[in-house]
Order: C-alpha cells, then structure tokens, then sequence
C-alpha cells in the first residue's frame, strides 16, 4: 500500500506542478511586467476552471465504462499530458497577449483551456482511485502523503523558478516552464505506472451496469441536506482560499517593489508553512476531530489575510511575510481536513460521482474567486487610482467569506449525511455503504 500511496503521490505532484508557474509567476509577470488586466489574467486563470462540470460527467463515466480494463489510469494520462501542454504554451500566449491582444486571447483560450480539460481528467480520476485503493480507514492517511509530496514538489518548483529567474528574461521564463512541464510529465508515468489493476472482462461488463447520470447528481445532492449544505460550504471555503492566487504576487509587487525572483518564492514559503501544517494535522488527527481542524484553518485564514492588508498601511515586509506563513499554515490545515470530510462524504457505488461533484465545487471556487479577484482589484484601481488598495479590498473580501463558511461548517454533520444517503438508495445499494471498508 505504501508503494500505491507513493504513486498516487507523483500523480497529484505532476499536476500540482504544472499549476505553479502558471497561477505564481506568470501571474505577477503578466499582472505587473506587461501591464495586462488583472481581470483579463483573472478570465484566463478561470477559464479552465469553466470545464468544473465534466468533472461529474468523468467520474461517472469512468465508473461504467473503463478502457481496456482500467476504470481510472487512461482518463489520468491523458490529463497530465494536457496539463504539461498548457503549462509549457503558457509563456508564449502571455507575451503574444501584450503584442497582439486579439490573437492572444483565441490562443489563451486554447492553451488555458487545455490545461483545464487536464486538471479535471486527472483530478477527479486520481482522487477516485485513492479513494478506492485506500478503503475508509486508509483515507486520511493517503491523502496525508498525496499532499505531503504535493507540497515538496511546490516548493522545490517555486525554488527552483526563483532561481532560474533570479535575472528575468523573457527567454529564460520560457525555459524554466518547458522544464517544470518535462519533470512533471516524467514524475506522472511513473505514478500511473501499475497503479491500477486492470479489471477482467466479467468484473467491466457489472461495472457498466451502474447508471450514474447527472440526474442522480442532482438527486443525491439537492435531496440531500447535509449534501446540499456541504457543497455551498465547500465552494464559500473555497473562494475565500482561491481569490488570492492570481494576485498575492503582483500585490507583493506593487506594495513592496519585489523581483520576480522574490515573489516567486512566496510561494515556497507558503508552501514550507503548508507542510508543517499537514505534519501537525498528522499528529493530531485522532486528537483533534476534522470539524475543528477546520475551524481553526479558517479562523487563521482570517487573521493572515488582516495581517497581508495591515503591511500595505504600515508598509512593512516583515508584516506582510507573517501574513504569508500565517496563510500557509491555515490553508494548509483548511484543505487536509477539508479533504478529509469530501472523501467522508462519499458512498460505496457512488464515488466517482460524488468525487465528481466535490471536485466541481472546487473547480466553481476557483473560477469565481479568480472572476471576483480581478474584476474587484481592477474596478477598485481605476477608483482610487491606488492598486494597492484595489488588493487589499479583495483580501478584505475573502475575511469575509471565510466568516460565512464558518457558519456553514456548524450544520454539517457527516453521520447524518450517511443516513440521509442510505434512505435514497435500494436495498442493495444500503448493505454496500454499511459494508464499506
């Protein structure tokens, strides 16, 4: 199993990997560099995000019908092969954006919107199968080392580009995405490799008997409450989490003056807070129930972001840097017991659908937020004539949704979901969610 847990591991880094430059560097680049819209950039981080609904749609199609016998590892590579395609193209269509505005956004719109075809393949696929390979007592503890890997691999990403853009060149940001694009790809068939057991024909014909259809989406979720609740929770969570991506570098930019090199490096600070949090979510998981671990990541996501808004009014690195480790540590605890309740809130039968679904969520979140975050930065600058305050507003924002994701976190109970779940379905499909293992 830990060998399984590994592979998983690589997957979820290959992907994690491709993400990096596009949503830190090339972000601030396009944002601060080459003066673009930080609604346009919003509009394009978005736009992958655009495709959130054929998450449900792969996994239910992938739980009726596998590829040659493999329910999960196909839709995986060819994820990661567009996620690679994306990233390495990035570059380009941020420079041909600033030269030829018309042409820039029919290519960003391809290259942006295959990078996002990518993530849904293989993010709800990878998911699904660690959910399947680990069995409910085994959860916690793959996904522990799914993002344990996931953010080394960031921050030795964000060190790495740091360092290869100590001196900025358009050339050289180029280069470095082409390597991180090849690295990932590489670490991805390594994880596929195996990973899955191909599934013998009889096994494939029962698989293709279920019938998971965007109707009994709708079913399970709206005639669920605690569904229902858990859904609206996890996309205001998430919003509040996600607004930041496009703009917490050019904000360290604009307020402080930072090279590129500088604000890329955020992120492996961010990321190295991240780790801890995970490691102390590890020691404390049966300490600690995950309701509460994710009342505390919210409440400290609350307080970073007051603190990132403070060090523009005091003009202080060493505030704003706090912020940074303080956001790291929260979102890092946030999503690990986030996480861990999304895959709680899944049924025998049913996990590539609610996979599916929980997966969406994200994929809503990340699109508002980055919608929100560049229209309210852009709208607020023209006002004020001030970007800085254009950022700050965002930040201020996302305190506030993360205060109505905590009233929303006090009505869920995950218990009464599996009640509710077992009362929609048939016999049958009863005796399975007891008998989940």
């Amino acid at each position: 199993m830990t060998r399984k847990r590994i592979q998983l591991g690589l997957i979820h880094v290959a992907v994690a990997m491709t993400l990096v430059p596009i949503n830190s560097t090339l972000n601030r680049v396009m944002i601060k560099e080459l003066s673009i819209s930080a609604l346009l950039v919003g509009a394009l981080a978005a736009l992958p995000y655009l495709f959130s609904p054929i998450q449900v749609a792969i996994g239910s199609f992938s739980d009726r019908h596998p590829i040659f016998g493999w329910r999960r590892t196909p839709y995986i590579f060819f994820g990661v092969l567009l996620c690679v395609f994306g990233v390495i193209a990035s570059p380009h269509v941020a420079y041909l954006l600033a030269d030829n505005r018309t042409l820039g956004i029919l290519m960003g719109i391809l290259v942006f919107g295959a990078w996002g075809m990518g993530y849904n393949l293989a993010s709800v696929s990878y998911f699904s199968l660690a959910t399947e390979i680990s069995g409910k007592k085994g959860r916690s503890r793959t996904i522990s080392v799914m993002f344990f890997m996931m953010i080394v691999s960031i921050i030795g990403t964000s060190i790495t580009l740091s360092n290869l853009l100590e001196v900025y060149t358009p050339e050289k940001l180029k280069d470095a995405f082409q390597l991180v694009g090849l690295i990932a790809f590489a670490l991805g068939m390594v994880g596929i490799l195996g990973l899955e057991s191909r599934k013998a024909e009889k096994e494939t014909a029962e698989t293709k008997e279920e019938s998971n259809t965007w109707r009994q989406l709708v079913k399970l979720i709206s005639g669920n409450k605690q569904a229902t609740r858990f859904f609206w929770y996890l996309i205001t969570l998430l919003t509040a989490v996600f607004a930041q991506d496009i703009l917490l570098e050019p904000f360290g930019a604009e307020a402080f003056d930072l090279e590129v090199s500088e604000t890329t490096f955020i992120t492996a600070i961010w990321g190295t807070m991240f780790l801890v949090s995970l490691s102390l979510g590890s020691i404390f998981e049966n300490r600690v129930p995950k309701l509460r671990q994710a009342k505390i990541g919210a409440w400290g996501g609350i307080f970073a972001f007051g603190l990132i808004v403070l060090s523009s009014v005091l003009n202080s690195q060493a505030v704003f840097y706090t912020g940074v480790v303080l956001l790291g540590l929260a979102t890092g605890l946030s999503t690990v017991s986030n996480l861990s309740l999304m895959l709680d809130m899944t049924v025998a039968g049913k996990i590539g659908l609610f996979i599916g679904a929980w997966g969406m969520a994200s994929a809503i979140s990340r699109l508002t937020g980055n919608l929100m975050s560049g229209a309210v930065r852009d709208v607020m600058t023209n006002l004020v004539g001030n970007p800085v305050i254009g950022y700050s507003v965002v930040f201020m924002i996302e305190i506030g949704l993360l205060l109505v994701s905590l009233f929303l976190l006090r009505r869920i109970d995950v218990s009464l979901f599996k009640k509710q779940v077992e009362r929609q379905m048939p016999l049958v499909e009863r005796a399975a969610v007891s008998s989940e293992v």
